[in-house]
């Protein structure tokens, strides 16, 4: 392979300063001190009113912990959920290009999310596209000191911005194995590759995000839909589905043999139903 084609990246090129952690998974507190978040009703009511529907039941809670660093420029979807592919048994490009399709809204799983910020830092703030790609962004500004929305952040486009002053946004050294973690003793954050401290920050540079997702039913039908496994997509169908769209399409491609592996394949699906927000109207401060 020669140097600069795409099969010589690894995870140190693609890393940023941008930790992630969980406090619940799979309907599961991790903390019982955050049980009173992780099952909050009234969060739970917020998620049935987002979506006008009868029951909710919380998923998952994860954080993301920052300094000023690089990241943040691409607008996109968190992995589009439907009844027998999931997170769980698929990978995220097959899930984001069902959703782009839009050939399977009728086994969309319904979720809605309270994401919650504090950080008092310099940019770091959240653009989103509620009337779609193609239209005008929104933006979420300062202050953003336990401010929260409501979102379904797997059908709108949206963005964490760039956290930090652009010159301040340099990570030397970092690696896709680096830690976090704060140093009580100096009263700051760290980022440490191989036990070798390469970037500090000053608490008052940290950004935390708090994200809470739960699943929503309409009715008691679809919650028995979503847990009796009666009316679940398969990979097979998934696969027949998009390939009989293409071609309806004019797109020339070939039968897969493994579809979850054939980059072929998988560079096809992706042109096909790709769709994304113009970040043209950007400015040299915001990026």
């Amino acid at each position: 392979m020669r140097e600069g084609q795409a099969g010589s990246l690894t995870l140190d090129d693609i890393a940023t300063a941008h930790f992630r952690g969980y406090f619940a998974k799979n309907s599961v507190s991790y903390h019982p001190e955050l049980d009173d978040c992780f099952y909050n009703s009234r969060f739970l009511e917020l998620a049935r009113d987002y979506w006008g529907a009868e029951y909710a039941k919380p998923t998952h809670m994860l954080f993301n912990v920052c300094g000023p660093h690089h990241s943040g420029l691409s607008a996109h979807l968190d992995a589009v959920t439907f009844r027998g592919v999931r997170i769980e048994n698929s990978p995220v490009w097959l899930q984001n290009v069902m959703g782009k399709s839009g050939l399977f809204t009728d086994y969309l799983v319904k979720m809605a999310q309270v994401i919650t910020w504090w950080y008092r830092g310099d940019n770091g703030t959240f653009t989103y596209w509620p009337h779609g790609p193609l239209g005008e962004p929104q933006h979420l500004d300062h202050p953003l000191w336990n401010k929260g929305v409501v979102v379904q952040n797997e059908s709108m486009f949206h963005r964490g911005d760039p956290v930090g002053r652009p010159e301040e946004r340099d990570v030397p050294g970092l690696k896709h194995r680096s830690l976090l973690g704060y140093e009580a003793d100096r009263h700051e954050w760290a980022i440490t590759t191989d036990g070798d401290v390469v970037r500090r920050y000053r608490p008052e540079e940290m950004r935390l995000l708090v994200h809470w997702n739960a699943e929503v039913f309409a009715d008691m039908d679809e919650v028995e839909k979503n847990m009796d496994h009666s009316d679940d997509l398969t990979h097979d169908v998934v696969f027949d589905r998009l390939l009989a769209d293409m071609r309806a399409h004019g797109v020339d491609v070939a039968e897969p043999s493994d579809p979850l592996h054939d980059s072929d394949f998988i560079r096809a699906l992706i042109a096909t139903y790709t769709i994304a927000p113009t970040t043209d109207w950007l400015t040299p401060t915001a990026a």
